[in-house]
């Protein structure tokens, strides 16, 4: 059974107090590098919204069309859900195992209308219709037809992927919610049912802000992290996937397992093994900037994201879908056709490399926001992903001499 929208309503209510809880990279102080903004978030770049529907309900044995459900739907308004106003934009795939939709049309336009929606790998059918629907009623009328960008990350271990459990209306609602301020991150939205490098993942944002002497731009990054293995997270340069080996994915249950099953009873004793398994699963990650970016500029932003999302351990492995997208909030009105020709304005290339480094930079701060965000989850067939212990953590960063 399927949340009604009352009660998911009250689950996104509940999420900001228990995000409160939770330390970030900020507050951690973790060397990741540059300089946060205010929020750390990628809502310093002014305009910026982000909005939740997160959808949990039912337990045990997985049930095809009833659960259990861990799912959800993100979204992101480039310039707020009341400006319509297109951004300048590019993509960029480090390996092609997923989807975003409307990328064609980013591509030879330069140009990202609406909102960016990021959702389970099932779902995306879904949700891109519900945003056409919204833009409809929003008579947001560019052209006569909608083209949305909408992105997925696999959830079917936790999740009833093949329930089709969101719903075009938890869609409109995060289109409606969306708000400034700290995007909740973890297991919400989109990134509900999410596991990265082998503990829970989900979503997480980050932002670098540039020195005035650079141009005094910003940088934000939202990800929704679902790929890699445990063996290769590295934060801040600490090998923190080899030091903390133990809290592999487990049943919390005390049914037999099959004789293939490589998971182990949780209440078995933890074993101190790195998971051997290949590097599977995906992350999408959404970059914004206040930056005066030019489309092949944005282009060479979001290739950056690959050595954020390599410096925490990910390298684009066979079966992961690695899928990024930039766009700048400067050069309002560019798209319109209201004077014969529009001025617009570019950052010198030979100025840009500092966005470069700020975008990996906020791209690992993100994933680790992501990490410390999840909250250990139990989900379909009793499968628990555990959460990323932040004492070790911390432990394994004074250990490195990466902390005092």
């Amino acid at each position: 059974m399927r949340p009604s929208i009352a009660a998911v309503v009250l689950m996104l209510a509940l999420a900001p107090a228990l995000h409160a809880q939770k330390p970030r990279e900020r507050d951690l102080e973790l060397p990741i590098g540059g300089t946060p903004g205010p929020l750390d978030a990628i809502t310093d770049v002014a305009g910026v919204e982000v909005g939740h529907t997160t959808l949990i309900s039912g337990a045990g044995k997985l049930v095809v069309g009833k659960g259990p459900v861990r799912t959800g739907v993100t979204v992101i308004h480039p310039r707020g859900k009341a400006n319509p106003d297109p951004v300048f934009a590019a993509w960029f795939t480090l390996n092609g195992n997923g989807e975003m939709t409307g990328t064609t049309w980013v591509q030879e336009s330069g140009l990202l209308e609406g909102p960016v929606a990021i959702t389970n790998t099932h779902s995306v059918g879904v949700v891109r219709d519900a945003i056409i629907q919204w833009e409809l009623s929003q008579k947001n009328a560019l052209q006569p037809w909608w083209l949305p960008v909408v992105a997925e990350t696999y959830d079917g271990g936790l999740n009833d992927i093949n329930g089709f459990h969101v719903k075009p209306e938890h869609v409109l609602a995060a289109l409606n919610q969306a708000a400034g301020g700290v995007p909740q991150e973890g297991a919400v939205g989109g990134g509900t049912g999410m596991v990265c490098h082998g503990f829970k993942g989900g979503i997480g944002t980050a932002s670098r802000k540039l020195s005035a002497a650079q141009g005094g731009y910003t940088v934000g990054v939202l990800v929704q992290c679902n790929y890699g293995s445990r063996r290769d997270l590295r934060i801040a340069g600490v090998p923190v996937g080899e030091e903390i080996a133990d809290l592999a994915a487990c049943i919390a249950n005390n049914d037999p397992l099959p004789a293939d099953s490589s998971r182990r009873h949780c209440s078995e004793s933890a074993r101190h093994d790195v998971d051997d398994a290949p590097e599977q699963g995906s992350i999408i990650v959404v970059v914004a900037t206040d930056a005066p970016l030019l489309p092949h500029q944005l282009k060479r932003l979001a290739t950056r994201v690959s050595l954020g999302v390599g410096r925490e351990g990910g390298f684009g492995g066979n079966s992961s879908g690695d899928i990024f997208i930039a766009f700048s909030t400067a050069n309002a009105r560019a798209w319109f056709n209201d004077q014969p020709v529009t001025d617009v304005k570019m950052l010198p290339n030979d100025r840009i490399s500092p966005l470069f480094q700020a975008t990996a930079q906020a791209a690992e701060a993100a994933i680790t926001n992501a990490l410390l965000a999840a909250e250990t989850m139990t989900g379909a067939n009793d499968l628990r992903i555990y959460a990323m212990p932040v004492d070790r953590l911390l432990a394994m960063m004074k250990k490195y001499g990466r902390l005092r």
